[in-house]
C-alpha cells in the first residue's frame, strides 16, 4: 500500500485526508441515525397517547426523550402556552425549520468531498503525464522507459483512489439523504397527529372557559 500510494502522486495526501474526513464523518452520522431511528417510533406512538389522555404528563416524557430531533420540535411548540391552533402549527413549523440543520449536518462537506476528489484525482493524471512526457526524449527512449512508466503509473493510480474516495462517499451521503427524507416524513405525520390532539384539546378547554363564564 506504501508503494501504490507513493506512486499516486502528491495528490494523494489532500485525497487520504479527504477519505479520513469522510469515514469520521460517516461514522458519526450513522450513530446519530442509528440512535434516532432505534427508539423514536416508539416514543412518538407513547408521547401521542399520553398527550391524548393527559397532555399535561406529555413534556416530562418529552424532556425524557429531549435527544430525539421530533422530540424537541414538540417541546419547542408546546411550551408555548395559550397558543391558538393557527400559532401552535406555526410554531410547530418554525421549531422544525430550527431542528432542519442538524439533520442535513455535513451535507456540505459530503457534497464537496464528492465534487473536489475527482478533480484532485484528475489532477494526478495531468501531473503524471506532464512527468512521463518530460522523460521523453527523442533518440533516447529506451532508457527512460521506468521514467515513462512511472509517470503514466501516477495518473493511472491517482485518477482511480479520486474516484474511489468519490464513489465510497457517494454511497454514504445518498443514504444520508434518504435517512433525512424519511426523518421529514415522519415528523409531518406525527406533527399533523399532535395539531389534531392540540386543537381538540384546545376548544374542550375554550369551551370550558366559556361555561364557567356564563353560569351563575
Amino acid at each position: 500500500m506504501g508503494t501504490i500510494f507513493a506512486a499516486g502522486g502528491i495528490v494523494m495526501w489532500p485525497l487520504l485526508g479527504f477519505s479520513i474526513l469522510a469515514i469520521a464523518l460517516i461514522v458519526e452520522r450513522l450513530t446519530f441515525w442509528l440512535r434516532v431511528n432505534r427508539r423514536q417510533r416508539q416514543v412518538m406512538r407513547d408521547i401521542i397517547q399520553t398527550y391524548r389522555t393527559n397532555p399535561t404528563h406529555v413534556f416530562s416524557k418529552l424532556k425524557q426523550n429531549a435527544d430525539l430531533p421530533i422530540a424537541r420540535i414538540f417541546l419547542e411548540a408546546l411550551e408555548i402556552e395559550g397558543a391558538s391552533p393557527k400559532q401552535f402549527h406555526m410554531a410547530l413549523a418554525s421549531a422544525m425549520q430550527a431542528e432542519l440543520p442538524h439533520l442535513r449536518r455535513f451535507n456540505t462537506v459530503f457534497a464537496t468531498i464528492i465534487a473536489v476528489s475527482p478533480l484532485l484525482g484528475l489532477l494526478g493524471t495531468i501531473l503524471g503525464l506532464i512527468a512521463s512526457f518530460s522523460a521523453l526524449q527523442l533518440g533516447d527512449i529506451g532508457a527512460n522507459t521506468a521514467a515513462v512508466t512511472g509517470g503514466i503509473s501516477e495518473a493511472l493510480i491517482s485518477t482511480a483512489a479520486g474516484l474511489v474516495v468519490a464513489i465510497f462517499t457517494l454511497l454514504f451521503a445518498n443514504l444520508f439523504k434518504g435517512l433525512y427524507k424519511r426523518q421529514l416524513a415522519l415528523i409531518q405525520e406525527y406533527g399533523g397527529q399532535l395539531e389534531i390532539l392540540y386543537e381538540t384539546q384546545y376548544e374542550r378547554l375554550k369551551q370550558f372557559k366559556d361555561e364557567v363564564y356564563v353560569s351563575p
